[in-house]
């Protein structure tokens, strides 16, 4: 059986990867998670009793923990997830961003190459370090044009910054010291378990309570939106085809203005919430003061991830927005519980 160690698999996107590899069975999962405000262990609640996954709470920085679970476990590949996500956070508060995002992944890192250096020839050629990154490494599109692989690293907030520096930190330990480094660089997800800082679950808590929905600016910006299984779905097909020292864009086809998006969930709502005191929904918009540097475009080709590997997203925006308030409607007892007094969905990031 395969031991896979997964860091933040409390989060939006590594929980959602955890409960789609329990589900598929012939794995056992050891979970890191430092369970931060995003990290909540009612989100992993479903797979409480079962004996394939091993939560451990901790910091993918304390290189003596990192290292034990390596080696007591025998871990056949690291899915790295951990990371400080929230642009408006970083804007308001960097150091978290360095500090978990670059040191935390040059610790993993370095832990990992330690492990890989020991392990039996056969075991070595296996092993795999897999980094989930994001497309806002890339910087700003114009108005045409799609991010690739080959595109130039053009970071323009703390948060990509700091996720630009742990992908170079992760092809130098490929290319300096032969570690089996696979990177997957992905656009805007949404669905389910998302913290309600993000636009999406955002828009959903505030339209639901009737409160002003805040569009940044004028609403043009555009994001490639891409649903958070089929996401984890191009994860574990890079973990198990992908060529080691290579990155692999992962899209979904989705290309959508914020205003595009918040009419079209105010649009859901109306039909799903028919009993809201608060339709049409879409009369609760308001415009507010653009982020600082906030990125016009961004968008993903992800030919090679669908070339080379086979995999394509399965979901429309249209079907994943459905999907994904469905079930905030109907774990609205999960965001009142991982919603603690820190946050209520107030303003961050407009320095």
């Amino acid at each position: 059986m395969q031991t896979i160690l997964v860091t933040g698999g409390a989060g939006f996107i590594g929980g959602n990867f955890v409960h789609r590899l329990m589900a598929q069975g012939g794995v056992q999962v050891v979970n890191l998670d430092k369970l931060t405000y995003a990290g909540n262990l009612d989100t992993l609640a479903p797979l409480g009793g079962n004996p394939g996954h091993i939560f451990v709470q901790g910091d993918i920085g304390d290189r003596d923990l990192v290292t034990r679970l390596l080696a007591d476990y025998a871990v056949d590949a690291v899915v790295n997830f951990a990371a400080e996500s929230h642009v408006d956070r970083s804007i308001d508060g960097p150091a978290a961003f360095i500090e978990t995002n670059v040191l935390g992944t040059f610790n993993l890192l370095d832990c990992a190459k330690a492990y890989w250096m020991g392990l039996s020839d056969g075991r070595r050629a296996g092993f795999r370090f897999l980094h989930v990154s994001t497309d806002e490494v890339y910087g700003s599109l114009g108005p045409t044009g799609l991010f690739t692989e080959g595109t130039a690293y053009a970071p323009n907030s703390p948060y990509s910054a700091s996720k630009a520096a742990s992908d170079h930190l992760v092809r130098a330990w490929h290319h300096t010291y032969g570690l089996p480094v696979l990177t997957t660089n992905c656009s805007n997800n949404y669905g389910p378990y998302q913290f309600p800082e993000k636009l999406i679950p955002l828009i959903i808590q505030k339209a639901l309570g009737g409160e002003p929905l805040p569009i940044y600016g004028d609403g043009s910006n555009i994001r490639d939106w891409l649903y958070v299984d089929d996401h984890c779905r191009a994860i574990l097909r890079v973990l198990e085809a992908g060529r080691p020292g290579e990155v692999y864009n992962v899209g979904g086809n989705s290309e959508r203005t914020n205003l595009q998006v918040v009419d079209t969930l105010c649009a859901l709502l109306d039909e799903l919430v028919p009993d809201s005191p608060h339709r049409p929904h879409v009369g609760l918009k308001t415009f507010v003061k653009d982020r600082p540097g906030h990125d016009r475009r961004y968008a993903i080709d992800s030919s090679k991830l669908q070339r080379e590997l086979g995999w394509a997203p399965q979901e429309t925006f249209e079907s994943g927005l459905r999907r994904t308030l469905v079930w905030y409607l109907e774990h609205a007892d999960w965001c009142a519980r991982v919603t603690d007094g820190s946050y209520r969905g107030q303003r961050l990031g407009a320095a």
